[in-house]
């Protein structure tokens, strides 16, 4: 089977589109974004690190988006889909998406490992966009809803690059 392949640069933290998504189907929004194949869809390269999504990094990231922003506009799901890509250029986060997503503590969605969704087209679509290099939140790694956060760090923490979608707030902590 063919390998279908994205350059993306991360330079100086940014993501950036090398060019643009060639994988088929990437605007479709099926839960089967990829035609069900675990190939590689997507690489990234910045320094020396190659990462590499997969149809099971797609499938993880849409479940995150939708359990944590299905209520929330199009827009916000994507910044939650950039943020968790956003977290692979961090040395204090994993450097696979589903190490981000599994992180200890890292999404409230996460129940031993496991999320316990099905998400739906506009979950597949933002992350299609965010996949694109498209990044409502900023270069955010962290967000949350005051208004039902329980976590004091978040809401105590000193916070850069803060913007409010819907009900989240999407920062870098200082």
């Amino acid at each position: 089977m063919k390998k279908i392949f994205c350059l993306i640069l991360f330079s100086l933290l940014l993501l950036i589109p090398f060019s643009k998504v060639t994988a088929k189907n990437l605007d479709s929004t099926s839960s089967n974004l990829f035609n069900g194949q675990e190939e590689v869809v997507q690489v990234f390269n910045y320094s020396d690190q190659k990462i590499y999504i997969t149809q099971n990094d797609v499938d993880l990231m849409a479940k995150v988006v939708y359990a944590e922003s299905n209520s929330e506009p199009f827009e916000g799901q994507v910044a939650v889909a950039s943020v968790i890509l956003n977290r692979l250029k961090y040395p204090e986060f994993p450097k696979t998406v589903e190490g981000v997503i599994k992180q200890r503590g890292a999404f409230s969605c996460v129940k031993n490992g496991t999320i316990n969704v099905s998400p739906n087209e506009s979950s597949y679509s933002a992350v299609s966009q965010a996949l694109k290099g498209i990044d409502p939140s900023g270069k955010s790694i962290f967000f949350y809803n005051p208004q039902i956060a329980t976590s004091q760090w978040m809401k105590n923490i000193d916070k850069r690059n803060m913007r409010t979608i819907g009900h989240h707030v999407f920062f870098v902590a200082n």
